[in-house]
């Protein structure tokens, strides 16, 4: 992946996705909770991948932003398709691209066909935008082929700290179209707890095949714990991270903050495919 040198004449998108790349690619980090969280987010949604499909493979990232993960898994040998509603990212993202099988479908993810149903899909940190996660992963999985994949990452709804609404409590999700598809924090509307995943992929034609929880307090920089970050040598917060990731399950769901999700589409006869 090239580095790309900050232009002051570039859009506000850009702008805004190179302050996340000095973070994320760059190693330009200021802020250290967001560093080791995104770190564990990447490892995670790529091992997802990597345990189920080889190189070669048809992926698409949808609400790709910068492209960081699209760039990473076209440079594994992985055919990619970036997507993302502010088509002006995609030019952003060829200057950095440097090898690899990429190719553009930027729009509204509610809206896209393809001429053929592709192996694998990624939705990492979109589905909390939206106001019908439930239709928007049906939607997401008519364009998964049947034994295809589908890697999500998003906030944990069961974590302590979430003070956001369950979806499965909410008598009418349509209240909140009108602020839909905002980026960052701010634009989160629903935290899926563990329980609605498995039942939005039912809903949806959908196994659940593993769901991980990761990134605790420390980790995230949460609870004022980002000092912390500065003095502690990265192998201990990393020895914490995995001790908590081993707590009891119900201790695990509510001190944990991210969730990692791969699904598996059902065959029409209602069970998967056995091979890859």
């Amino acid at each position: 992946m090239k580095q790309v040198c900050f232009q002051e004449n570039w859009p506000a998108s850009w702008k805004g996705s190179y302050s996340y790349d000095l973070e994320e690619v760059y190693g330009k980090v200021t802020h250290r909770g967001y560093a080791y969280a995104y770190h564990n987010r990447r490892n995670h949604t790529l091992r997802l991948l990597q345990e189920v499909l080889p190189p070669g493979a048809n992926i698409l990232d949808i609400a790709a932003a910068q492209g960081n993960f699209s760039l990473a898994l076209a440079e594994m040998g992985y055919k990619v398709i970036w997507n993302d509603l502010r088509g002006e990212l995609a030019d952003y993202v060829r200057l950095k691209h440097e090898r690899g099988d990429i190719h553009f479908a930027p729009g509204n993810a509610f809206e896209l066909n393809f001429s053929a149903p592709l192996d694998a899909i990624l939705i990492t940190e979109i589905i909390e935008h939206v106001a019908h996660p439930d239709d928007f992963l049906l939607k997401t999985a008519q364009l998964v082929k049947p034994g295809g994949y589908i890697v999500m990452t998003t906030p944990n709804g069961a974590y302590f700290g979430n003070d956001l609404p369950r979806f499965s409590d909410c008598p009418d999700p349509s209240v909140y179209e009108s602020v839909q598809f905002k980026p960052n924090s701010d634009g989160h509307i629903f935290l899926l707890h563990p329980d609605e995943v498995y039942r939005l992929a039912e809903r949806a034609g959908l196994e659940v095949e593993k769901i991980v929880l990761f990134n605790n307090p420390l980790t995230q920089g949460f609870l004022k714990m980002e000092m912390l970050l500065r003095v502690l040598p990265r192998v201990l917060v990393e020895k914490i991270e995995v001790v908590t990731q081993h707590l009891p399950a119900p201790l695990n769901r509510k001190v944990l903050i991210q969730m990692a999700a791969r699904f598996r589409k059902k065959t029409l006869s209602g069970a998967t495919l056995k091979g890859h």
